[in-house]
């Protein structure tokens, strides 16, 4: 997601998509940016394996920079990551350009620094989610939640003070697909360089998503969904309890505690986007009330691929 943050680092993927070029046509294509910060983007997207250099075989030297699957993949991360920028409140962003850099970096910074994770869960003032996140200044989270809030990512409740409570946005709960798809990308092309999903993640991930289910109007019961996770030395489970009435969640609670109708289990592999091309020996493990399992998956899975 920081790589597409970079407006150069999309225009040269989108470039290269089409064919190989030499770095002086590539250079002139994009409008000739100084040879300096060519050189530096050249070698970060080098590094990650989305690009990679090919020798002509010609004398004097010449060499053709050109996409590699990674690369390719990442540029249908961006897909994902465009199909939300269009529905940005304040009218469509694109990819690539500096309003969709400012909300990419917010998001991004805000999910590493925990904010988007615990508000994920309740709303929380910032005197709250500074005791909560002790190791980020509470300067640097008040300017993290404006930011935020200047990009439609939270919204701040009208009461005064600074005990206000931020609640994420519908807008923000609709990034969890393009996070999970930037996620999903990860484990395949960086696996030795990503960080492995924790409990945090997956809660927030939910708890972001389930209240965006469209369900029919029928459906009702708990889903208990369950995602194996390292956070030490044993696997653990972490994910939540889903409550649902007449196809309206009533409830999504972080926590596997409690009688269930149905449940779904995995590794993170298999919930990634998309879910029902899950690796082999990655599946979902279904258990109870099959209809109301699989509906509530198909649900996710639309929610996760399908912007609003």
């Amino acid at each position: 997601m920081t790589m597409l943050a970079a407006p150069l680092n999309v225009e040269i993927l989108r470039r290269l998509e089409q064919e190989p070029q030499p770095p002086r046509d590539l250079r002139a294509d994009l409008g000739v940016p100084p040879q300096s910060t060519m050189r530096l983007y050249l070698r970060t997207l080098t590094a990650f394996g989305t690009i990679e250099r090919r020798s002509r075989g010609e004398f004097p030297a010449s060499a053709d920079y050109q996409i590699t699957p990674a690369g390719e993949a990442l540029l249908r991360v961006g897909d994902a990551v465009q199909a939300w920028l269009q529905t940005a409140p304040t009218g469509p962003k694109n990819l690539g350009s500096t309003a969709a850099k400012t909300i990419l970096k917010a998001l991004v910074e805000g999910w590493s620094s925990h904010l988007v994770r615990i508000l994920a869960a309740r709303p929380l003032s910032l005197t709250e989610l500074n005791s909560l996140i002790p190791r980020v200044s509470y300067p640097s989270l008040e300017r993290r939640l404006t930011t935020m809030r200047e990009c439609d990512l939270v919204a701040a409740h009208s009461s005064a003070g600074r005990l206000r409570p931020y609640e994420v946005t519908d807008w923000l709960r609709q990034a969890v697909g393009p996070l999970m798809a930037a996620s999903a990308w990860e484990r395949t092309y960086a696996a030795t360089e990503t960080a492995s999903v924790r409990r945090l993640d997956v809660e927030a991930a939910f708890l972001l998503a389930i209240p965006l289910l469209d369900l029919p109007k029928g459906l009702s019961g708990k889903c208990r969904l369950a995602v194996e996770v390292h956070d030490g030395t044993s696997p653990i489970f972490a994910g939540v309890l889903v409550g649902i009435e007449r196809g309206h969640v009533t409830s999504c609670v972080a926590s596997l505690e409690g009688q269930a109708d149905a449940w779904a289990s995995a590794r993170p592999r298999a919930w990634l986007p998309p879910m029902s091309n899950a690796p082999p020996g990655e599946e979902i493990d279904l258990g109870g009330d099959r209809v109301l399992v699989q509906t509530l998956l198909r649900a996710l899975q639309r929610t996760l691929t399908e912007p609003r």
